[in-house]
């Protein structure tokens, strides 16, 4: 079963449900259940990569959405010091966010190597 956020099940959100004001946007917010089932699909289909993505997606669910962009502009080349980037990695970790935790650390290793680094 695939479900929002709320736990809704996702077959009875329809339009004319939202028109009604029977759904709200945690019931359309995606579960961490749903992208780990989708990683699970694209697992089973050879593509590790986008099976990767759904899963550290599925760590983010509960962060805002503010804070999500703040995470997303600190991965731009040039706007983050190496020292910046394992901060925040350290941080997520903290929040058992593992695997984005891990891809700061990677960004922080491949930015410093590239010269893509905060100057």
């Amino acid at each position: 079963m695939t479900k929002g956020y709320s736990g809704a099940d996702a077959d009875n959100i329809s339009v004319d449900a939202i028109r009604r004001g029977e759904v709200t946007l945690e019931d359309v917010r995606i579960h961490p259940g749903t992208l780990e089932q989708q990683a699970q699909v694209a697992e089973d289909n050879g593509n590790p990569q986008l099976a990767s993505n759904f899963r550290r997606a599925a760590e983010l669910t509960d962060l805002p959405d503010e804070e999500i962009m703040k995470l997303y502009e600190a991965l731009r080349p040039q706007r983050s010091t190496a020292e910046e980037l394992r901060s925040i990695a350290s941080e997520l970790r903290s929040r058992d966010a593992h695997l984005n935790a891990e891809l700061f650390n990677q960004a922080a290793d491949v930015y410093q190597r590239r010269g893509l680094l905060k100057k």
